[in-house]
């Protein structure tokens, strides 16, 4: 039967512990504030020294929440091991992640070195891999959990006057190792599942020199803007908490209506 809290409850993540990498900024900082707000306590983990990682503890704490910052790099294992063991010491458990780290930047394949494809593979593909490795392994021991990992709609097509096939590449590989973990994982009660933004409003992509192309983005997107961080808040909301319960192995794309066209 339905109860009159029903999707109050299913929604809630109430007592539940979260880890949000690349939380000092952007998509990554929006969605541990908000998973705060539906009561979860959250590990927040970054490399950012500009002050970010402070900010967005700080920011939960001022919403009544309980966070606490773990600086650490997600193209070290060993850092991640140590961001959720801190988890489990502080909050006991691990039940959500999400997994937003990563970079963007552009060159023409025939131009790219090599440093520069390694660097954000190593950044945005292996880092979610070595990610969720190390949740999982916590998750295991408290029962199991929900993984958000932060994919593209770049994973799905290309986009229009970007030469970015490193950045494609690895968001799709975000989107199908996903789906593989999900398939793995099932029987061990951890969902994975992954979000695909389409064009964003984050620090990145509304840098003044990026005026122009911005323009462009909203003109590509059939509700002609981009998303604000914050729209990614709900669809992260919804796959960690028991709302999406029968949810694994889903890329939920949040693009405007972008691959529509």
């Amino acid at each position: 039967m339905i109860s009159k809290t029903f999707a109050q409850d299913i929604f809630s993540l109430k007592d539940r512990v979260a880890f949000v990498t690349g939380s000092g900024s952007g998509i990554g900082q929006v969605v541990a504030c908000s998973l705060a707000t539906a009561g979860a306590k959250v590990v927040c983990f970054d490399l950012r020294d500009d002050g970010g990682l402070t900010k967005t503890v700080e920011t939960i704490q001022s919403l009544n929440g309980e966070a606490i910052p773990f600086t650490g790099d997600v193209r070290n294992f060993s850092d991640l091991k140590e961001g959720v063991a801190k988890a489990k010491s502080v909050f006991g458990r691990l039940d959500v992640a999400v997994n937003a780290a990563g970079i963007a930047n552009a060159n023409p394949a025939l131009e790219m070195p090599e440093d520069q494809w390694q660097q954000l593979m190593d950044i945005n593909l292996t880092g979610v891999w070595n990610s969720c490795r190390a949740e999982a392994e916590v998750m295991l021991e408290t029962g199991g959990g929900s993984i958000v990992n932060i994919g593209s709609m770049s994973g799905m097509i290309i986009n229009r006057g970007l030469d970015q096939a490193h950045y494609n590449s690895a968001k799709a590989g975000v989107i199908h190792l996903s789906k593989s973990l999900a398939m793995e994982w099932a029987s061990k009660n951890i969902r994975v599942n992954t979000i695909s933004p389409g064009y964003t409003a984050t620090p990145m992509n509304t840098r003044p020199e990026m005026v122009h192309q911005t323009k462009e983005f909203e003109d590509q997107t059939p509700m002609h803007r981009m998303a604000a961080p914050k729209e990614m808040a709900g669809p992260a909301i919804f796959l960690a908490s028991d709302a999406a319960s029968f949810c694994t192995g889903v890329n939920l794309v949040a693009d405007g209506g972008f691959v529509c066209w």
